[in-house]
């Protein structure tokens, strides 16, 4: 589920932002000691300049500040996509001197933008100074060095993980193997090979990591926060505490929902698998759950599905392909539902320039994701899109960043951003909950008839092993990361904390004793990625808090699992509104703006999902539920 993008305020590897690295593979080691990124010329560089502090001085530093930003956004993103679609060693190399002078300008940026702290500015200069402060992902601290060993740090734990291979039965297998194996096998000792082997690939990272982590809380620190975490939870317009306090509440009401879930699945592998593997009591065994990090339970539906009735009358990917369908017109479709809604086609030069599928010959980054290269029309995706249902879903995903992107784009360049960063997940996936109802594909032709309600819990159950079972690990994530940038996880401590967080929030435990020098956090992308990962927390919530606006806008009287607002004009108006505002407003008011609501509120996941609760209540009665 890591859907990087490329944004106006964000660059991959370091600033991040919304981004988030590309998954690459490349045996080819990465350069031992690079020249410092200021010896690249050819590059964009600003130039220095003092601002008094004064209002006239707060509003054209700003301003030169954008317009600094901007050039080098521009820069950085071009690199980063010849990098991400040919991998060399040359390539990345090039990126990761680009992200070093980046950091470079966004830390210095940073630094001056603190010294009108006290000064009285507009309300919208004042928004741009915090953007300044709060838009860095990994802040180097203000020395020389500090940007470029943070970037060959990083750049290192990236390579490390995007090569990493280990040995399965007699051969070396990549993630990608891996990730497939573990999806079909039902055998728990081949699992269990599957997810400890991957885990072999991580432990060398963690001194990298610790050390990152102290640059890191070094070059946030002279930016005013307490550590990184401090000012990464700083970035949704409320308090660091308060943001953390409004998680871990929207997490208490969708928590039963996820119990009832997590209790009905452990009854079924302990059907299938006996005590010995799986007990009918107590966490789940996390190589059983057909996922690499045990996030999204989809791929065990054959495992859960209910005794009777369990069967779908259609395979999305059998009607994709019955129906004719490549990878180009799976992305026109896609395109077509945002159309349908009254939002401008895509500009000619993303179907010029856009990775639709694998090219021959070359190395490229097939992790799906969504591009903005020059902050105005240049918009891309990268996909290696395959003909089937899971890159359905995705490309309607991806099209909503792209979609966002060009809503924004008249914005200031330091508003051309989600209103926050778990908005610009959620894009795509509320147009995806429509995408993936049997009523959409009825009404682009794919299916011919509606199910009737008898295939409503199948589609949910399904529906409820991704979404559901993601909402603990998508906030588990960053309370690993939080603790550890504000040191109440210390190195030794790592791989225990994340343990310990797995078993409180997922309710699972690893197959086995975990080594000494295990660092298991290493293994999923987004630790060695530096991607934050709460924004993926707040899309699952937000998904579903747009959908049931939309189809109240709509006058859509069913169950919400069945609306698809495919063709409505009047609701695509109030969604382009609320995305043109881009970052310029706090969040709430862009959440107003469509649904209504001047807050975040997941009891929009238990409606949705309500006629699903109530079959997981009954298929419980009797079970010690809970871990």
């Amino acid at each position: 589920m890591t859907r990087p993008l490329m944004t106006a305020t964000a660059v991959c590897a370091l600033t991040l932002g919304l981004a988030g690295c590309a998954l690459f593979r490349d045996d080819t080691p990465m350069a031992e000691t690079p020249p410092a990124a200021s010896d690249l010329a050819a590059m964009p560089v600003a130039t220095d300049q003092t601002f008094a502090a004064t209002t006239e001085g707060a509003t054209a530093f700003v301003a030169k500040a954008e317009a600094d930003l901007g050039a080098l956004s521009e820069y950085v993103g071009r690199v980063q996509w010849v990098r991400a679609t040919y991998i060399t060693h040359d390539t990345m190399w090039l990126e990761s001197k680009a992200n070093a002078q980046y950091t470079e300008l966004q830390v210095k940026l940073a630094n001056e933008a603190a010294r009108f702290n006290d000064v009285q500015v507009p309300a919208d200069v004042r928004r741009k100074l915090n953007l300044l402060r709060q838009g860095i992902t990994l802040p180097a601290p203000n020395r020389p060095g500090g940007a470029d060993e943070l970037a060959q740090i990083t750049t290192r734990l990236d390579s490390t993980y995007a090569t990493g291979k280990f040995d399965y039965q007699g051969r070396q297998i990549t993630l990608d193997d891996a990730v497939g194996l573990i999806a079909e096998s039902r055998d728990p000792a081949q699992t269990k090979a599957l997810y400890e082997g991957w885990r072999t690939v991580s432990p060398v990272m963690a001194s990298d990591y610790a050390r990152m982590v102290e640059i890191a809380n070094e070059g946030a620190r002279e930016l005013g926060f307490a550590d990184t975490g401090a000012m990464w939870r700083s970035g949704y317009d409320m308090a660091p505490d308060a943001f953390a306090a409004e998680t871990d509440r929207l997490w208490e009401q969708v928590k039963p929902f996820y119990e009832n879930l997590h209790c009905y699945v452990r009854t079924r592998l302990n059907e299938r698998y006996g005590d010995a593997v799986q007990p009918a009591t107590g966490p789940i065994r996390a190589d059983l759950l057909g996922n690499m990090w045990s996030q999204q339970w989809g791929n065990i539906y054959d495992v859960v599905a209910p005794k009777t009735g369990g069967d779908s009358s259609y395979d999305l990917t059998d009607l994709l392909v019955e129906g004719g369908y490549d990878a180009e017109k799976m992305v026109r479709t896609g395109e077509g539902f945002y159309t349908s809604i009254g939002l401008d086609p895509l500009p000619q030069t993303f179907w010029e320039r856009s990775q639709i599928t694998r090219p021959e010959g070359r190395e490229v980054v097939c992790h799906a994701s969504a591009w903005d290269l020059d902050n105005l029309e240049d918009v891309r995706i990268k996909m290696c899109t395959q003909v089937n249902g899971e890159d359905f879903y995705t490309v309607h995903h991806e099209l909503g960043h792209n979609v966002y992107q060009r809503a924004y784009k008249d914005q200031p360049f330091l508003f051309k951003n989600g209103a926050n960063d778990g908005f610009h997940e959620a894009i795509g996936d509320f147009i995806g909950l429509s995408a993936l109802t049997p009523t959409y594909l009825n009404q682009i032709g794919l299916l011919d008839t509606v199910p009737g309600d008898a295939e409503d819990i199948p589609f949910l159950l399904k529906m409820a092993l991704d979404k559901i079972a993601f909402l603990p690990f998508s906030i588990m994530v960053d309370r690993w990361r939080w603790d550890v940038f504000s040191g109440e996880t210390s190195p030794a401590e790592y791989n225990d904390a994340w343990s310990a967080n797995m078993l409180k929030y997922q309710g699972l435990t690893p197959p086995g004793p975990r080594p000494a020098d295990a660092f298991d956090p290493g293994a999923k992308y987004h630790i060695p990625g530096n991607t934050p990962y709460t924004r993926y927390f707040l899309a699952h919530i937000y998904q579903f808090q747009f959908h049931r606006a939309a189809c109240k806008q709509a006058g859509w009287t069913g169950p919400l699992h069945r609306c698809s607002i495919y063709g409505n004009t009047e609701v695509g108006q109030r969604f382009n509104a609320m995305m043109e505002m881009g970052q310029s407003k706090p969040w709430p008011e862009a959440m107003a703006a469509f649904t209504g609501e001047n807050g975040n509120d997941a009891s929009a996941v238990a409606d949705y999902f309500a006629p699903l609760n109530t079959w997981l209540t009954e298929q419980n009665r009797g079970k010690a539920c809970g871990w």
